[in-house]
């Protein structure tokens, strides 16, 4: 069994019980799942821009405990760092939201599970999970 780092979308895809997640969950199947602080910082953005209430937000607290949570550290900033620098100069901004996942994903050497491909598609060593792809 190995770990996947599962991005924003498909965190919230997942949550919601979205048919957006349905061609994900066989890559997801049997693996342990892990998130960004990142991923979770975005999902209570989400739910507080949506004003929902204590109930609705503990379930979405109640769904995050069955992930790992990586937390930021200094490498992990180097890492992040580097993806902006090198996005930047290359005239290819990327958002910092995504460079912390991106950023996570290459320091602890996890595949990304993404529905924005496009996002992630030019970040060198940076392996992608999505729908087309062998497994």
């Amino acid at each position: 069994m190995s770990f996947y780092l599962i991005d924003t979308d498909i965190a919230s895809f997942i949550f919601k019980g979205s048919d957006y997640a349905d061609p994900y969950l066989p890559y997801l199947t049997g693996q342990q799942l892990a998130m960004s602080f990142m991923t979770v910082a975005e999902l209570f953005q989400w739910a507080i821009l949506r004003q929902w209430g204590d109930s609705r937000l503990t379930q979405l607290e109640q769904y995050l405990s069955n992930y790992l949570i990586i937390p930021v550290d200094q490498s992990l900033c180097r890492e992040w760092a580097y993806i902006r620098a090198k996005r930047q100069s290359a005239g290819r901004p990327i958002s910092p939201q995504d460079a912390w996942i991106a950023a996570t994903a290459l320091r602890y050497d996890l595949p990304l599970v993404t529905h924005n491909i496009k996002d992630f598609l030019d970040i060198p060593n940076l392996r992608l999970i999505i729908p087309s792809s062998p497994l």
